[in-house]
């Protein structure tokens, strides 16, 4: 990795990318910035946003990888609509400014990640969550319609994944085993980016110099909360499929104890939440079968041993 970042994105001249750890401005901040607007603006979300169960079991290494990898679908999805609306606003002076393609677009990262846990025919496995279709559905609407107010989604997703996004990849690569070198946790690798807090520093200033009333900055505030909600179903999605994956196997796949409707089995809940072909069977299915032959082989013998009593008796 360079000392500075090695390819200039749009709208960033050369004097600027050199020196883009100097934020504008940074001893007079105002009340009217508004990078100070959404950090208070959105304290409560983002308290909130971390105490989810989902989030607070990951920070304590309580999530297994079939878990991981719904995560990093939805991640996908999310991504690939929003840099799809912001590819498509990066003209527009309201958001232009904040287009950092190469340091910042995580969706040629996560196409890695899903190859790496899903495999190479990792597209015909997909299927978007409820949580997640409303999710990117408000953001291909903004991008339509008000693209102004898509700085609210890219403040809330880029600059977590620059700040609490670099614990959890250690997180997950430590009780995943993920490999060191990377794979399975592209997403939260910024290769392009030196220094995540000047990084941070240089947008946020950025922010402050667009162009915006104040109404307006209101408007991308309360879009930065609504972005937060979003997320925080998705976390609540998340953990309620959590709650229902059974312990975890040596070999990786879930066990159902055998109780109950078997659409309520961890395993297939799982895997129908991937939408994983249906040829993939439930372990504890095929599990059931063999118990049930050998079930049957017993039955057998047991009959065939009281035949031959009832025979001895009558002779």
């Amino acid at each position: 990795m360079s000392s500075e970042l090695e390819t200039p994105s749009d709208g960033v001249d050369e004097s600027e990318k050199k020196n883009y750890g100097t934020p504008e401005r940074e001893n007079h901040i105002k009340i009217t910035d508004l990078s100070e607007l959404l950090k208070e603006g959105t304290k409560e979300s983002h308290d909130r946003a971390e105490n989810t169960q989902f989030v607070k079991d990951f920070l304590k290494g309580h999530i297994k990888k079939d878990l991981f990898k719904l995560a990093t679908t939805a991640l996908y999805f999310t991504y690939l609509a929003l840099e799809e609306e912001m590819e498509r606003n990066k003209d527009h002076p309201a958001f232009a400014p904040l287009y950092f393609p190469v340091e910042l677009h995580r969706t040629e990262a996560l196409t890695k990640d899903m190859e790496y846990f899903f495999g190479k025919d990792w597209k015909e496995q997909l299927q978007c969550s409820e949580a997640t279709q409303s999710y990117i559905d408000r953001i291909h609407y903004v991008g339509q319609h008000e693209p102004e107010l898509l700085v609210a989604h890219a403040y809330t997703r880029y600059m977590g994944d620059l700040s609490g996004g670099q614990v959890l990849r250690k997180v997950a690569q430590r009780v995943l085993k993920l490999p060191s070198t990377g794979e399975g946790t592209q997403f939260y690798q910024f290769e392009n980016i030196d220094n995540a807090q000047q990084f941070k520093q240089f947008y946020r200033a950025r922010m402050n110099a667009l162009d915006l009333d104040m109404k307006t900055k209101e408007k991308i505030v309360e879009e930065a909360n609504r972005a937060f909600e979003y997320n925080m179903q998705i976390f609540n999605e998340l953990d309620k499929v959590g709650s229902l994956l059974g312990k975890e196997s040596q070999d990786g796949e879930f066990l159902h104890d055998g109780k109950g409707d078997v659409r309520k089995c961890p395993y297939y809940a799982a895997q129908q939440s991937k939408g994983t072909h249906e040829s993939c069977a439930c372990p504890f299915k095929t599990a059931t079968a063999v118990l049930r032959q050998l079930n049957l082989q017993l039955f057998l013998a047991v009959l065939a041993l009281v035949c031959g009593l009832i025979a001895w008796y009558f002779m």
